[in-house]
């Protein structure tokens, strides 16, 4: 019996998968891709995420298999750049979220966990005494280096990032290719940070966005992965830019081991080690209906789905039957 209560194995998953102009629908215990050129069969045990692009239609039964294999499902622009809507990840435990929130709402905590995602994005340590304007310059400064170490290794001209979601077209090759790469390291973030329990909206860095942890945790990895991405598509050309971008970020993903590095890099950057969501005789309900604790301010937590009307509490856990 599947326990929704354990972690998934985001690790072992293929990265994201993203259609467009096409039918989704459930093929067996698994779900199909159809289009102009046929059927596709596509093992979402597998999958981590599948991004729809325009054109797309999904049935209900594609939808509820996606869910029940924990596949992110995300609504998305065409060529993944737009976000519109998403799905719920697999696990069922919030210890983490609240966690999550716990830092995101004490500013000393805050800005630890600030320092350490910037730390993470540096090969040598920051010194104690620098400030967040001062680690921020430095970071601005190393990611233009990358942009130029980028333009030279590919011979492609960099101008400056630029861009504009209602005018996509009007960017130039470098920017679109970007912006798409980007798109798809947002989405597998996204997903393993759901996947995961913790919730995309609570950034440290970013903030006031509803994918504001998803871009704290995507900048991890722009350097080394999006943008040698995008500048090597665009070097080999600009015909059918967006798709190649995307292909590419897909092998890059899988040969960088990305979904094997997310969450272990999140708990260092939230110290969320003992947050682990370990399976246990104690924490385990097969039930998925029963409800979990009531928050109290005295006692802390009491139990939860239990008739506190009635005279006798000990047998009248709602859902449960005495033999």
């Amino acid at each position: 019996m599947l326990d929704l209560h354990l972690l998934p194995k985001v690790r072992d998953s293929w990265s994201f998968l993203y259609v467009e102009h096409c039918i989704v629908e459930q093929d067996d215990s698994a779900i199909a891709v159809i289009d102009s050129r046929g059927k596709v069969h596509v093992p979402c045990a597998s999958l981590s995420l599948l991004m729809l692009g325009p054109g797309t239609s999904v049935t209900h039964a594609a939808i509820r298999t996606l869910a029940v294999n924990g596949c992110l499902v995300v609504w998305c622009g065409e060529g993944g750049v737009r976000f519109y809507a998403q799905g719920i990840g697999e696990t069922r435990k919030a210890n983490r979220l609240i966690h999550q929130a716990h830092l995101c709402s004490d500013p000393r905590l805050r800005l630890a966990v600030v320092r350490r995602l910037y730390q993470m994005r540096f090969s040598e340590p920051l010194d104690e005494s620098l400030s967040l304007a001062e680690i921020r310059g430095m970071e601005g400064i190393r990611v233009r280096e990358a942009y130029r170490l980028a333009s030279k290794i590919s011979g492609v001209e960099w101008k400056g990032r630029s861009y504009s979601t209602q005018k996509w077209s009007a960017a130039d090759p470098v920017n679109r290719a970007l912006s798409t790469a980007n798109s798809c390291l947002y989405g597998v973030c996204h997903a393993a940070i759901v996947a995961a329990g913790f919730s995309p909206a609570l950034g440290f860095i970013h903030t006031g966005k509803m994918l504001s942890f998803v871009f704290d945790v995507a900048d991890l990895y722009k350097t080394e992965l999006t943008i040698p991405a995008a500048f090597s598509a665009v070097s080999e050309g600009i015909a059918d830019l967006e798709s190649r971008v995307r292909r590419k970020c897909r092998d890059l993903f899988t040969e960088r081991r990305l979904l094997q590095r997310i969450i272990p890099d999140i708990e260092v950057a939230l110290d969320a080690s003992s947050t682990k969501e370990e399976a246990g005789p104690s924490d385990v309900d097969t039930d998925g209906a029963i409800a979990g604790s009531l928050w109290d301010p005295e006692a802390d937590l009491v139990p939860g789905g239990v008739s506190y009307g009635l005279e006798s509490k000990e047998d009248d856990r709602v859902g449960r039957h005495n033999p």
